[in-house]
């Protein structure tokens, strides 16, 4: 094997490699409503999560990368350690998807059919299709599976390239007697779990064995020991990206590896029992891209078959290694470890999001009954509530900054630009609560009160801010249309009724029925009731305009006011409803 030979190697090497990440990347993007989807059955049953966890895998290619965004969850407290203990067995089924896709260079024969099952065959169209949709599509979508195809066909060249430059190695004595030592089983695990562990992922390792395979130096003997240490290795990602972690997300790591050690130890001692009945037979026979697949597979089938009842055990016994603080630990709200899967980034974001909301109606609400019933308690949580709001913006806005410089789906990048818009108004409408909290402090401090008429007005008003409130709070944490279709049409209406009882308590301090002082609280509570409906139909705005793909919020609310009938027979509802006598 001269100098050249090794160089090619290296380039197949390499070529590998970035197609695999880049093929990883685009399918990530391609399928971020699916992982969004399949994340919330996380929370139905044991047997959700194993699912979950392979089919997430088997879509992104790379356990590690399943594990890591398993880690930030857990971390978010997004997901419990039970939880990720099923998804990462899965995980460790789903990875072994990658081998099969690869074995299929193995394939040989003469026949037609057989040849085109061949990845000389097709990856050249598969290249061209990539490049064109790459280069000349405009959707993203369209993109993604471009560049999913390109990678693969880079794969796919990568591994043929491998094999052909490691093909002369067959005659080389010092590569053979290398699989030779290899076929000491302790000495397997450590090579498969130090190659693993440089290059951060299983599926790739794999694919280098089975390259190696192919010079028919590699017996079986050899290999199925380097595969148990590659499912070692691979748990370096996980154990990595827990540094700087809570304790939960550390335990979670230690899952991924606790798993495959015990696995490992497992079918490491039944290797040992049925080595010697059987060498002879099975295991001294060469291996090849197939067989190693087999192997891969039938190793994470059984390490889950075995554990995934004990998975009540794992988590003891890794709760015993990473005990609990003494002190209570923060938790992290957004793991930027989750930025490297923009779609599940941002389906933190919008979680947090449901509590930034929750907060904001919280302050409002609280703000509103401090004027019926006042308290030191009341006051101190809306003030707490604004604060909270107030954080979860500065987190918000500073996170979803950081996503939008990533690759992202078109949809993602427009989801993302609805929670930026939204997270002022949400902001803005927790300020107002303690807005009128003021208010009603102030009428508390200088014994100030509304006469009989005015507090019935009031009482209107404030119950149709608590309708629209409630209405703008269902239309985002549901996405319900039906909900954002109705804030609107009572957003009008609170605007006519604010002028309408301004107008009416200028008469009453005309005639003399309320003092100044009264005056100014009173135009002060109408004008934070006015924009609270403002920022509530901005944000029923915004979910009417992702529904029709449309982000001029103005235009969609004009046209809905001007064109719909459905508008005009919301408005007399409202207008019947809270009409002051």
């Amino acid at each position: 094997m001269d100098i050249f030979d090794i160089l090619t190697m290296v380039g197949g090497l390499c070529l590998f490699l970035f197609g695999m990440d880049v093929m990883g990347q685009a399918l990530e993007r391609r399928a971020g409503g699916t992982l969004r989807t399949l994340l919330g059955k996380l929370t139905t049953n044991k047997f959700a999560g194993l699912i979950t966890g392979l089919c997430v895998t088997a879509v992104i290619q790379s356990s590690s990368a399943t594990t890591v965004m398993v880690v930030g969850f857990v971390n978010s407290a997004l997901m419990t350690l039970k939880q990720a203990i099923n998804v990462i067995m899965g995980a460790n089924i789903g990875t072994t998807v990658t081998a099969w896709i690869l074995s299929l260079g193995g394939i040989d024969g003469d026949n037609l059919f057989i040849q085109l099952l061949k990845p000389t065959s097709f990856t050249p169209v598969l290249a061209l299709v990539g490049i064109v949709m790459t280069m000349f599509c405009k959707g993203s979508k369209t993109k993604d599976t471009g560049t999913i195809l390109l990678g693969f066909a880079t794969l796919m060249f990568g591994m043929d390239t491998m094999s052909d430059a490691v093909s002369g190695l067959a005659d080389v004595p010092a590569f053979r007697n290398l699989f030779l030592l290899f076929k000491n089983p302790i000495l397997g695990v450590a090579a498969g779990a130090v190659l693993t562990a440089i290059i951060q992922s299983s599926s790739a390792s794999v694919g280098i064995l089975q390259a190696l395979a192919a010079t028919g130096q590699v017996s079986l003997g050899a290999a199925i020991p380097i595969i148990m240490g590659q499912n070692i290795g691979t748990c370096i990602t996980a154990i990595l990206s827990s540094f700087g972690t809570n304790k939960n997300a550390k335990r979670a790591a230690l899952v991924h590896l606790s798993f495959n050690v015990i696995g490992t130890i497992l079918c490491l001692s039944l290797f040992c029992i049925v080595k010697y009945p059987f060498a002879p037979v099975l295991l001294d026979e060469s291996a090849h891209y197939v067989s190693i697949a087999v192997a891969h597979s039938l190793f994470n089938i059984f390490c889950t078959l075995v554990l995934f009842p004990m998975g009540g055990i794992l988590e003891k016994l890794v709760v015993r290694l990473v005990p609990d603080a003494k002190s209570k630990e923060a938790v992290v709200e957004l793991d930027e470890r989750l930025l490297a899967t923009p779609s599940l980034a941002l389906e933190s974001c919008h979680n947090l999001a449901v509590d930034m909301v929750d907060a904001a109606c919280y302050a409002l609400r609280g703000g509103i009954k401090s004027l019926r019933d006042y308290s030191e308690e009341l006051a101190e949580a809306v003030c707490e509530n604004e604060e909270r709001t107030d954080h979860y913006e500065d987190i918000l806005s500073t996170y979803l900054v950081k996503l939008s410089s990533h690759q992202i789906s078109a949809a993602d990048s427009a989801e993302a630009a609805k929670l930026l818009r939204l997270i002022g108004d949400f902001e803005r409408i927790s300020d107002h609560g303690v807005n009128i909290l003021k208010s009603a402090e102030e009428m508390r401090d200088k014994e100030l009160s509304f006469t009989e008429a005015a507090q019935k007005e009031l009482d209107v008003i404030l119950d149709a801010a608590g309708e629209i409130l409630a209405l703008s709070r269902r239309a985002y944490v549901d996405n319900d249309l039906e909900a954002a279709l109705c804030v609107e049409p009572l957003e009008q209406v609170i605007d006519m009724l604010k002028e309408h009882l301004r107008a009416r308590h200028i008469v009453r301090l005309q005639q003399g029925n309320c003092s100044i002082d009264v005056g100014f609280v009173w135009s002060d509570l109408l004008t934070n009731i006015g924009r609270t409906s403002d920022h509530c139909s901005n944000i029923a705005g915004c979910v009417i305009d992702m529904a029709s793909n449309n982000m001029n919020i103005h235009e969609s609310l004009r046209a809905f006011r001007n064109e719909s009938p459905e508008f005009r027979a919301k408005f007399n509802e409202y207008a019947k409803k809270y009409a002051v006598e």
